[in-house]
């Protein structure tokens, strides 16, 4: 299914309890989260640390194994994964974009004969646009059904047009739901609740576990099991460190088979980077894992690194604004800067900022030999702000003068000399094209690029 239908539907009133804003939790600690570059570029070894699974290109994807109570013993496990259109092989036909990709799926269990799963799934999209989206664009879920134990995930992703395949595996543990038990949280975009361990779960998972600050919900489901009298069940959300950040309990009202609560969880400015949603205590403690960043897109977790990274994207009075804002005041700018910052609003990423932090990326691998990050060199800042050039040149290495480089971009009628004067490999721009990179940026900005 892609991303767009399956979060269209309205959850049905009544069935769900909420509840609100999180807030801190005593007044003298402090989380102060920090995410580094090589993390921010590296999303899969992030994924992979908190426990879901993720694949790298050609076919990027990251997925994550959900567990319920099935009927008598048995679990259900719901295996859910978050995909790119941009992976894809799209093909017009007709007024749309059409690609396709299969999906094999494999629960190893010890002393047990493997459970395997393998489909063709379709993917349409209207537009050519969208089919260069490259944030959550399609969700795949498969549920099984398991005796509850220890089993190895193994996901690979074929596109039949290229022959592209990517994959991923986790440990994965399939637990035992005894009565007066409950769920860990399940992350979810959409939820139905149940009145019986024998009924169907309906449910929308979210793989990556991922909410934009300032903006979206979490959107937690949990549920309880043969509880025979009104219990309260104690609910905290932890940051990495294991500060409280949130502390609640859930009232279940007992005599029921199943009995559903659901969280809505707004973050605000003090709940940035990774948390533990946990419910329970003791032996039948459950946790998951969410990520509060400033786009479901990347993973920047700290205010000063995202602005510190944004130094090249121009919307200086923008930007100023929020250095200079309060904690409290934070959220509401970011989600204003990132929505003014839209080209596409129609969209729900901002392509803008994704093709910023791309060419971001880009430049932190390319340019790393100078002995800096490559994203702080000269050819760093430019490429990120102008792009690849229409043409470069590049003098033959131990001529006199030292090596010299020059870029031309055509549109922008303007050429770069890059020179490494002292033969150390470090290019800079000679004080011309320095100059002439700052109108050629001005005027990109003007243009509101």
């Amino acid at each position: 299914m892609t991303r767009r239908s399956a979060c269209s539907a309205l959850l049905a009133a009544g069935l769900l309890a909420g509840c609100g804003s999180w807030s801190r939790v005593g007044s003298n600690s402090e989380v102060k989260p920090s995410e580094t570059l090589t993390q921010f570029l590296n999303l899969p070894a992030y994924y992979r640390r908190v426990g879901r699974l993720a694949a790298t290109d050609p076919m990027p994807f990251v997925g994550s194994v959900t567990s319920a109570a099935g009927p008598g013993d048995t679990t259900i496990a719901i295996l859910a994964l978050s995909l790119e259109n941009r992976a894809f092989s799209f093909q017009k036909e007709g007024n749309s974009f059409a690609a396709r990709y299969h999906v094999d799926i494999t629960f190893a269990h010890p002393g047990a004969a493997p459970i395997s799963v393998g489909r063709d799934q379709l993917v349409r999209v209207p537009t050519f646009l969208e089919t260069q989206r490259a944030d959550e664009s399609v969700l795949f879920q498969q549920v099984f059904r398991l005796v509850p134990g220890p089993y190895h995930v193994t996901v690979q992703l074929r596109d039949p047009t290229t022959g592209n395949t990517s994959s991923a595996s986790v440990d994965y543990t399939a637990p035992a739901f005894p009565a007066g038990s409950t769920t860990q949280p399940i992350l979810a975009y959409q939820v139905r609740a149940r009145a019986a361990r024998s009924d169907t779960l309906s449910v929308v998972i979210n793989p990556r576990g991922t909410v934009a600050w300032g903006g979206d919900t979490l959107l937690a489901y949990i549920e309880g099991y043969g509880l025979t009298a009104p219990t309260r069940v104690p609910f905290e959300v932890r940051t990495e460190t294991d500060s409280v950040v949130y502390r609640d309990s859930l009232q279940f009202q007992g005599g029921h088979d199943v009995e559903s609560q659901v969280l809505r969880l707004r973050p605000d400015s003090m709940a940035l980077g990774e948390l533990k949603l946990v419910v329970g205590q003791g032996d039948r403690q459950r946790e998951t894992s969410a990520l509060v960043s400033f786009s479901t897109a990347w993973v920047v977790t700290n205010f000063d690194d995202m602005l510190s990274l944004l130094r090249y994207f121009g919307h200086r009075a923008a930007l100023d604004s929020l250095r200079k804002a309060s904690p409290a005041e934070r959220p509401a700018l970011w989600r204003a800067f990132y929505r003014s910052t839209d080209p596409n609003p129609s969209t729900p990423e901002n392509e803008s900022l994704n093709g910023y932090f791309t060419r971001l990326a880009i430049a932190s691998q390319r340019f790393r030999e100078e002995g800096i990050p490559g994203w702080r060199t000269d050819r760093g800042e430019v490429f990120i702000t102008l792009g690849e050039p229409d043409e470069a040149y590049e003098t033959t290495p131990g001529q006199v003068g030292g090596r010299v480089l020059r870029w031309t971009y055509i549109n922008l009628r303007v050429s770069l000399y890059f020179v490494d004067e002292t033969n150390f490999g470090r290019l800079r721009l000679d004080p011309q094209s320095r100059a002439d990179f700052e109108m050629a940026r001005g005027r990109l900005e003007r243009l509101g690029y």
